[in-house]
């Protein structure tokens, strides 16, 4: 398979801000880096925008040069860019008024066929008044590890209608909207269905085993209790346990025989409305109910479901794989569908989460984050101490003990979203992910500039 490496040495970004002393105050230099420390090549099979990010709004217009180094590589046979390539180098323009600049890379090679070639692109001069290269002086792309970079997380503003799987090792981000599926059916061991924590689903087990004798009428005075946010703490039952333990699912092991039918809160749609500036409106309607049974059945699952005053009901076999954590399920297009990338492919998880709270059971979150315990990515927090910090923070202070095995690690613990609403800057985080690369990750962000809620923001750098 052709592979084009793109080789761009990094340094940290948070450089970039840390920097400062009171005798260099913030915003008096104009500092110029790339945006990411590297990108995965594997994902580009035609484009990829190149960007860098100044320090502060550029007050005039200039030019930024940049240096390209190529090994075994050749301009407009393997690669092309938006620029003109002069003496091997690029110019690129900063203009008055803006924060940040671009530029395309072109993949000519695709599909690839070897792995030889190398591009490096590295920031050598800037044409503007007080003008320094600090920070990403240069930019990585390559099928190699990311070695770090910054993501602004899109799980779309305050109604934060998407869940997002991130993978550090790549780089990427993958998004689906939170109500595009309802079960998901475990490829492990055990035969195990969770919910979708992210639309406030609750499921109870009926004292039933025939669909038929299920209605309306027969479960009416159910339908208050088994649902997320009532504030009782006997409804944590109803809700798969947070921590991720899949042996603790509200829907029970699933056997070949004596399978109760549940009665199944879908929970409900994406918001919609538009919230006061810093909160979150992430519930829309209800989105009904349903009664289902479950059946172990030849290494397969088989589930029954209706509407709950049907007297006849669909019913759809689903076969375990490998690649994945789970199989995902939706009731609206009555059919398996795609949620989660492949186990190896996602650390963490941007999603709105139904948590616990200790005496109040079941309680939805928004701009939570959780790590892919199930694939065996864990985590752990570091707090900041004179000694500890996060650019100080290296491979020798890694703990394999801290390492915990829930998927809350992270969770809410990196924001205070009552007021005075901030972002907490004295922790940070270790993420170890299920190929044994170690990252920290510090929060830079869950607010936009202008106060609105859901633009989570975060910096990570490979350590190990």
């Amino acid at each position: 398979m052709k592979k084009i490496f793109i080789y761009i040495l990094l340094f940290s970004l948070s450089f970039l801000w840390s920097c400062n002393d009171e005798n260099n105050p913030i915003g008096q230099d104009f500092v110029v880096a790339f945006k990411d420390a590297s990108i995965d090549f594997s994902k580009i099979d035609n484009e990829k925008t190149i960007n860098l990010i100044y320090s502060k709004v550029a007050e005039q217009d200039g030019q930024i040069h940049i240096k390209i180094t190529e090994d075994k590589a050749t301009y407009n046979v393997d690669y092309s860019t938006s620029v003109a390539v002069t003496n091997q180098e690029i110019i690129i323009p900063i203009k008055k008024g803006e924060t940040s600049t671009s530029f395309t890379f072109k993949n000519l090679i695709y599909p690839f066929d070897r792995s030889d070639k190398t591009i490096q692109f590295e920031i050598t001069k800037i044409d503007y008044p007080s003008a320094i290269i600090q920070g990403y002086s240069s930019t990585k792309i390559s099928f190699e590890n990311s070695i770090g970079g910054t993501m602004d997380v899109e799980i779309g503003g305050p109604n934060e209608q998407y869940q997002v799987y991130v993978d550090l090792s790549k780089g990427t981000q993958t998004k689906v909207k939170r109500d595009s599926w309802d079960l998901g059916f475990y490829n492990g061991t055990n035969f195990r269905v969770m919910l979708n924590t992210s639309i406030y689903m609750a499921v109870k087990a009926l004292d039933e085993t025939d669909l038929s004798k299920v209605t309306k009428a027969s479960v009416g005075k159910l339908i208050n209790e088994v649902a997320v946010g009532t504030f009782t703490d006997s409804n944590k039952e109803y809700v798969d346990d947070p921590t991720g333990d899949i042996l603790k699912t509200a829907i029970a092991e699933i056997k070949e025989s004596d399978n109760p039918v549940y009665l199944l809160n879908l929970g409900y749609e994406v918001g919609t409305s538009t919230p006061a500036v810093g909160s979150a409106a992430v519930a829309g309607n209800s989105r009904g109910w349903k009664k289902v049974k479950f059946i172990k059945k030849d290494e397969q699952y088989v589930m029954q479901y209706a509407d709950l005053d049907d007297t006849t009901y669909k019913e759809k076999v689903i076969a375990k794989t490998t690649t994945h954590n789970f199989v995902h399920f939706s009731f609206t297009t009555n059919d398996i569908v795609n949620v989660e990338p492949s186990k190896l492919e996602w650390d963490l998880n941007f999603t709105v989460f139904t948590n616990l709270i200790t005496g109040n059971g079941s309680y939805g979150y928004s701009d939570y984050v959780v790590n892919n315990l199930k694939a065996g990515a864990k985590a752990y927090r570091v707090d900041v101490t004179n000694e500890i910090t996060y650019e100080k923070f290296n491979e020798t202070m890694i703990d394999e003990t801290k390492f915990l095995d829930d998927q809350r690690a992270i969770g809410d613990t990196w924001r205070q979203v009552t007021a005075p609403q901030k972002l907490f800057s004295d922790r940070f985080y270790i993420i170890k992910d299920a190929k044994n690369n170690y990252y920290k990750i510090k929060m830079l962000a869950f607010l936009n500039a202008s106060g609105v809620r859901g633009y989570p923001k975060f910096e990570y750098k490979l350590i190990k």
